[in-house]
């Protein structure tokens, strides 16, 4: 029979305890409370004080400074944050300036307007799957995103601004990048009269 190991139940016991640090607002020790809507920490002597805060902090921490870069909305610095997705840069003012951007953003191959918001550039993102997709910079004020690479140029029938480049059976085809549209464009015709 194998044997029990002893700081299980230390641990255990450790784990129902509660946190190590006491209560900021009587200094009285915090247990963990467990509801129908969740668990969360709080003060041992509810409810004569009633602090609370949730198990996991979900908020952003300001991992470090990014000297010499400066938010597009508001002027103040930008800060390099971890969050529930991983890591991403925000403005050193939140929570009065909600501006952030992902930490690989780069431009796309092209210098392309945001044929939504007119403002923004259409810069490559990664989403937290690892998937690539195409958005307005502006985020989160311009929502815009294609999952295609963007191409500079105008749909045919709808005249939206921007086409994107998708590939089907081997052959590269523009489409337009309208959710509405969506088109295929026709191809070019060569000097000879006959389409490539």
């Amino acid at each position: 029979m194998a044997k029990i190991d002893p700081k299980l139940f230390s641990a255990h016991k450790h784990a129902l305890e509660g946190p190590d640090d006491p209560c900021p607002e009587c200094g009285a020790p915090l247990v963990y409370h467990h509801r129908k809507n969740g668990s969360f920490i709080g003060c041992s002597r509810y409810p004569e004080c009633s602090y609370s805060r949730p198990l996991h902090d979900d908020s952003a921490k300001i991992e470090k400074p990014l000297p010499g870069t400066v938010c597009p909305e508001c002027g103040r610095e930008l800060v390099l944050r971890s969050g529930r997705y991983g890591l991403f840069v925000g403005c050193s003012g939140f929570p009065e300036c909600n501006h952030i951007e992902p930490l690989n953003a780069q431009q796309a191959e092209e210098d392309i307007p945001c044929p939504s918001c007119h403002e923004g550039k259409i810069v490559r993102r990664q989403s937290r799957y690892g998937k690539t997709f195409y958005a307005c910079n502006c985020y989160p004020k311009c929502k815009f995103a294609v999952n295609y690479q963007p191409v500079v140029g105008m749909c045919q029938f709808c005249g939206f601004e921007l086409l994107v480049k998708r590939s089907k059976g081997g052959h590269e085809r523009l489409y337009c990048a309208s959710k509405k549209c969506g088109k295929i464009q026709p191809e070019p015709e060569d000097d000879s009269g006959k389409s490539s």
